[in-house]
């Protein structure tokens, strides 16, 4: 596929994402689908493998955080297409908000998503996760 197909393809999964359109969502992601979020000790940590990995993380995500993203440039060379972009959200547990710069590092083959390695505020997303540790005033 050529690089602007690819872009494409990332294009068409982030706008699914946003949509909630899970259907067309798995129909953009490779049967075997690699989702790497760095981190320890927070829900959406960790690598998720397949459609099954993938509906996974949706449903964790959907109950541990609101957030707003919005992908901002598209750079691309062969099969890989790194995002850059911005979100903004709130921690569900804690009702923090964050903002968080981040950038998906993601390869396409044959019009499909197969991994996504994410590169995001660690520590923008851990201050929001921690509750209020400071105890009665």
């Amino acid at each position: 596929m050529s690089i602007e197909a690819n872009v494409q393809t990332v294009k068409d999964f982030f706008a699914a994402i946003g949509s909630g359109d899970k259907k067309r969502l798995l129909a953009l992601a490779a049967e075997d689908i690699e989702w790497i979020i760095p981190g320890k000790d927070w829900p959406l940590a960790g690598t998720r493998h397949g459609h099954a990995g993938l509906a996974d993380l949706l449903e964790t995500a959907s109950r541990s955080i609101e957030t707003s993203t919005e992908p901002r440039e598209f750079i691309a060379q062969g099969d890989r297409v790194l995002v850059i972009g911005f979100a903004t959200g709130k921690i569900k547990a804690t009702n923090k908000t964050f903002e968080d710069d981040w950038i998906f590092a993601m390869t396409v083959r044959d019009g499909k998503v197969t991994r996504i390695r994410e590169y995001v505020d660690t520590q923008a997303l851990a201050r929001a996760s921690q509750g209020d540790t400071s105890g009665p005033a």
